[in-house]
């Protein structure tokens, strides 16, 4: 069982760690004795929505962490699907929540995508706040095993060799599988053509029949496939290597580290939610995530890593992401489309 990852800071020296500790108490009883200080109520339950179906990478991660997270804030929380519209549904709806802590989106990597591919009823900047980092999810870069090659390297100089001849899959137009494939297109200057399917599973199977030569697919979904023989593997996501794949170079070790990014998880609370809440829920998810069971909840199926941040690091990384992200849909000619 791997850890939680956790952000590091530097030890204080002995009198600075006596100061700290002095301010922590002193801010603790002053968090316990006014009244004035914005809490959770315990009135009523935290919400955590998921904008996608049951049975989701989003939903698994989100009955993962509710558990931990009920027990630390010592109140009951609800896991609630809102899926549709690639996740805007469920998004839109906590953007229009009372701003109180009892509302929290659990945003992912999509959430990134969605401004580039429609009009939105909110801003994913301006109507959100980050609470904290919550999980990354690997990716995988497979390809047919009839292809002759055996490294991203070597993918590279077969598809300059053979221009507009192969061909990369994804989950659908604006997907990240069509979005990293176009980065890999527009940085290695690659003539090689998108084929949209409905979904990862369609898009898995046509790379297995060797109908599409390649495309990034998430590890929970392709593992089996690789560990089958069905599919080669030339890189994973990641800072690291996946343990259940530990000779599969990142694709940062491979040379491609833009295209390296997991599917991240992050809880958002709407845009004016006091700033004591969300440092409440802060601290909360901090402890859900480092206790054993949420680990092995989340590291089994769903393929997770636990991650904790500060709300601030979090805000940063998620716009961050929106911003790569755009500029990359803008790059491909992607242009918002009007909600259906």
């Amino acid at each position: 069982m791997s850890s939680t990852i956790k952000v590091h800071l530097p030890h204080p020296s002995t009198p600075m760690r006596y100061k700290l500790f002095l301010t922590v108490v002193t801010l603790a009883g002053l968090w316990l004795a006014s009244p004035a200080i914005a809490q959770l109520s315990q009135s009523r339950p935290v919400v955590l929505v998921s904008p996608f179906p049951a049975g989701s990478g989003s939903d698994l991660v989100a009955r993962a962490v509710s558990p931990g997270l009920a027990q630390a804030l010592g109140q009951p929380v609800v896991v609630e699907n809102k899926p549709g519209a690639g996740g805007a549904i469920g998004a839109q709806f906590v953007a229009r929540a009372k701003p109180d802590g009892h509302t929290l989106f659990l945003a992912s990597l999509s959430f990134s995508v969605l401004p580039s591919l429609m009009e939105l009823g909110f801003d994913p900047v301006k109507d959100f706040e980050a609470v904290t980092l919550l999980g990354l999810q690997g990716m995988a870069f497979v390809v047919s095993t009839s292809l002759p090659v055996n490294s991203m390297a070597d993918l590279v100089a077969l598809a300059k060799a053979s221009p507009g001849k192969l061909n990369y899959a994804s989950a659908g137009n604006g997907s990240i599988g069509h979005l990293a494939g176009e980065l890999l297109k527009n940085e290695r200057s690659l003539d090689i053509v998108h084929v949209p399917f409905k979904g990862t599973p369609e898009a898995l199977t046509a790379i297995m029949m060797g109908e599409v030569q390649m495309g990034l697919i998430t590890i929970p979904a392709v593992e089996p496939q690789i560990k089958a023989g069905k599919v080669k593997v030339l890189g994973v996501t990641g800072s690291k290597r996946f343990t259940g794949l530990p000779d599969v170079p990142t694709m940062a070790e491979a040379g491609f580290p833009s295209v390296g990014d997991s599917v991240w998880y992050a809880v958002l609370v709407p845009a004016g939610t006091p700033k004591e809440v969300v440092a409440q829920l802060n601290t909360a998810f901090g402890q859900a995530l480092t206790k054993p069971a949420t680990i092995e909840r989340l590291e089994g199926p769903a393929k997770t890593t636990p991650t904790i941040s500060t709300p601030q690091e979090a805000n940063a990384y998620v716009r961050s992401q929106i911003v790569k992200w755009s500029n990359v849909a803008s790059q491909a000619g992607l242009k918002p489309q009007a909600a259906k």
